[in-house]
């Protein structure tokens, strides 16, 4: 038996990376999965496959996330599919990186909307039906930016600052009727994204980060599987560091 058997968990940008490894290992825990992507169908596909595998059911549904139409078809057509959605985590995110002086109004817009104002967006349509039955988890995953800053990265940092803002508003809000909000927040971690970023930027990284290496996503998909079991229905509010000690 699962920690998580019979609960039902959403994950927006579950097609490749951290969203993966988050989307296989509530399945591991026991969880069914819907499984949110944009334009990796293919690799989503492969994930649900493989969640299937291990028993559990899954489906996948695309959906930008900063767009509110597509957000209200996903959520209906999820909970069509599995019922009340218990478990959520907003993984979805984008990269517009220039300096602020260069960065023009889209560039800072498409990161706020996809990063910050879709998550909430995403969760005020979920938590009411959780706070019905009694038990939910809010799982946000916000960044080491957000809280240290990074030089290119002013709408990325401001929207995972806002991120962890609103994981503290909402845990005093939500905390009467069970259901948790939380936050993980990784460092560097080894997924398409930075396999792109230059050897010596990269040694850079490894250099700034005690632990001298990368993180993995699995290590970040541990933290969000601990956040959503009952070994933390004492936790709210918090925010989970996985950098490595590169930001405490």
């Amino acid at each position: 038996m699962g920690v998580l058997d019979g609960k039902v968990s959403l994950v927006t940008g579950a097609s490749r990376g951290i969203g993966r490894a988050i989307a296989i290992a509530l399945a591991e825990a026991g969880s069914d999965v819907a499984l949110n992507y944009l334009s990796s169908e293919g690799p989503a596909l492969e994930a649900a496959k493989m969640i299937q595998a291990l028993g559990r059911k899954a489906e996948i549904y695309k959906a930008n996330v900063a767009n509110p139409a597509e957000d209200d078809e996903m959520v209906s057509k999820i909970m069509d599919d599995f019922g009340t959605v218990q478990i959520v985590v907003n993984n979805a995110g984008i990269t517009r990186d220039k300096s602020f002086l260069k960065m023009d109004r889209p560039m800072w817009q498409d990161v706020i909307d996809t990063n910050l104002t879709g998550p909430a967006m995403i969760t005020q349509r979920l938590a009411q039906p959780m706070m019905e039955m009694g038990w939910g988890r809010i799982i946000n995953i916000t960044s080491v930016v957000g809280a240290m800053g990074n030089f290119g990265q002013a709408n990325y940092a401001s929207a995972k600052g806002g991120l962890i803002s609103l994981t503290k508003t909402l845990a005093r809000e939500f905390a009467r009727k069970n259901v948790t909000v939380n936050a993980v927040a990784p460092g560097f971690i080894e997924t398409d994204m930075t396999s792109q970023v230059p050897d010596k930027a990269l040694d850079q990284i490894r250099s700034l980060t005690p632990l001298g290496r990368l993180g993995k996503p699995e290590e970040v998909a541990a933290a969000v599987v601990f956040l959503a079991s009952p070994a933390a229905a004492f936790i709210t509010g918090s925010v989970i560091d996985v950098n490595g000690g590169m930001y405490m």
